[in-house]
């Protein structure tokens, strides 16, 4: 079958708006739970043991992504079956519900085990949702773009996941900046704020995707009464097809997926826990770097309409597997708390606080200093005095090395670091923007929304989203060694490029109507 004539440009850009923005939204919901994963750690679970809640709520918010999969089975059959248009309405319509629900959970000290629970039970909720929205998304971009186009204008729905992100950390930043801490993190306080903002952006991006038409090719098809019955069974039962669908993830998304995550996602986590970053520096360093990279979504999309999609994605990922250790090494030797000791620091204020325990008292004392360079940071010292029978004060114990916290870096390091992580945003681009253009040019139509979604999720959220997790979970377990949870998505990309360099073709399929 002959490809169909390309729709006029007006349209195909009321199409990418219509995708992108609904799609900016779904990423937006979804992130906004890992932004916030430390705040949430203190409201939905016991306190005592704030590492092990901030692990049960990145565990929470792991689960997320490992449902992806299963919502791209759901949502990739409807999709096939019923259309592109609808089902990824709907797959909106459950992810903005979602989101503004998990906004309304009471806390832990409110309602107990059904705090963690309920929100396991949105988030999960969400993880399906997304799991249907990028398949049908690029889809029906990529089955109205003309051939010489496609990567071009895929590329618009890459941006998204990255535009969401940058939208969640300043929508969080605004909410942040009008409020003391106290007032942001309390039981009904400002961090709940962005998940009620969800509710509004998506009845926005609902209205506009109502007025779109469904994909031309798609309708063509089923017009012939030539849609699958049964995409699932097409899929993966059909060895030439699973196949393919093999390929896709072990050659390219499970590589596509760690790079993400590592770019953007554990970059910021890196930088705030084991560096010590304070919150709007690191913030503010992931909002620079991601608004001076985005535009590369859109040139590796059309530079791969031009040589191809393959060795610009293999190369984003082997430069990855060479830069990153380097990278976070730099990170933490640029943040090392004991050059820090070693400057003639000048203290600018010091906070005191007593804390009445039984038989004694809890004194902390929280010193903020400047060093010659101007980087700032604050050291935290606590004292446990209690009274022995005698009534004589004893101490109990006292921290030898005091926290350091809050760190702040001087502006030529500030700088140094937000090019750092723009580096790393471009190797994103690089894997990312031209990714959905190769997968849709993978599978035929009457199943490609089935075919596409599921690798795209495994890599994406399975491989891509544990990173943090995974992470988090390494450097807890060995200390001595923070730059260990690198070594995942390190493996996992390297063995993504060998792989991807034998098996896969850099030839672009004009013909996407089959």
């Amino acid at each position: 079958m002959n490809q169909t004539t390309a729709a006029p440009a007006s349209i195909i850009r009321q199409v990418i708006v219509a995708s992108s923005v609904g799609t900016m939204i779904e990423w937006y919901d979804f992130y906004i739970f890992g932004m916030l994963a430390k705040t949430i750690s203190t409201q939905f679970f016991p306190e005592g043991n704030a590492t092990a809640a901030l692990l049960s709520t990145l565990a929470i918010f792991a689960a997320g992504f490992i449902v992806r999969p299963f919502g791209a089975l759901v949502f990739g059959r409807l999709g096939d079956m019923i259309g592109r248009k609808y089902t990824f309405l709907l797959t909106l319509i459950l992810m903005g519900g979602s989101t503004f629900l998990i906004g309304l959970v009471p806390n832990y000290k409110s309602i107990g085990m059904a705090a963690p629970l309920l929100v396991l039970a949105l988030r999960l909720i969400q993880g399906l949702a997304l799991g249907g929205e990028y398949g049908g998304a690029a889809t029906y971009v990529a089955e109205y773009s003309p051939a010489n186009k496609r990567g071009y204008y895929t590329s618009w729905i890459q941006t998204t996941a990255t535009l969401g992100l940058f939208v969640a950390l300043g929508v969080i930043m605004l909410v942040k900046l009008n409020m003391t801490d106290e007032q942001f993190n309390a039981p009904w306080g400002g961090w709940r704020y962005p998940f009620w903002v969800s509710i509004f952006l998506v009845i926005v991006s609902i209205y506009i995707r109502m007025k779109m038409e469904e994909s031309p090719i798609f309708t063509k098809l089923k017009k012939e009464g030539k849609t699958s019955s049964n995409p699932l069974k097409e899929s993966f039962r059909n060895k030439a097809n699973f196949k393919m669908v093999l390929l896709a993830l072990f050659g390219a998304v499970m590589g596509q997926g760690v790079i993400w995550y590592t770019g953007q996602f554990y970059a910021q986590s890196f930088l705030e826990t084991k560096c010590g970053l304070e919150f709007e520096q690191s913030r503010t360093i992931m909002l620079w770097a991601i608004a001076f990279a985005t535009p590369f979504f859109l040139f590796f999309g059309w530079l791969s309409d031009r040589i191809g999609r393959k060795w610009i994605m293999l190369t984003g990922m082997f430069l990855g597997v060479v830069l990153y250790y380097p990278i976070f090494s730099t990170f933490l030797k640029d943040t090392d708390s004991k050059e820090w000791y070693k400057t003639e620091s000048k203290l600018i204020q010091e906070d005191r606080k007593i804390t009445p325990i039984e038989g004694g008292s809890i004194f902390h004392r929280t010193a903020h200093f400047e060093t010659p360079d101007g980087s700032k940071y604050t050291q935290v010292f606590t004292d446990t005095v209690l009274i022995n029978n005698a009534g004589a004060p004893r101490r109990y114990f006292e921290l030898s090395n005091p926290v350091l916290t809050n760190k702040k870096v001087n502006t030529t390091t500030y700088f140094k670091f937000t090019f750092l992580v723009w580096i790393m945003i471009v190797l994103v681009t690089m894997v990312y923007g031209p990714i959905a253009a190769f997968l849709v040019e993978m599978f035929p139509t009457k199943i490609r929304y089935t075919s596409m979604s599921l690798p795209y999720h495994i890599g994406n959220g399975v491989f891509g989203g544990l990173v943090p997790f995974i992470g988090l979970l390494l450097t807890t377990t060995f200390p001595q060694n923070p730059l260990v949870g690198l070594y995942y998505p390190i493996g996992i990309a390297a063995l993504c490029f060998v792989i991807g360099s034998i098996y896969l073709s850099n030839k672009i399929d004009k013909d996407v109507t089959d």
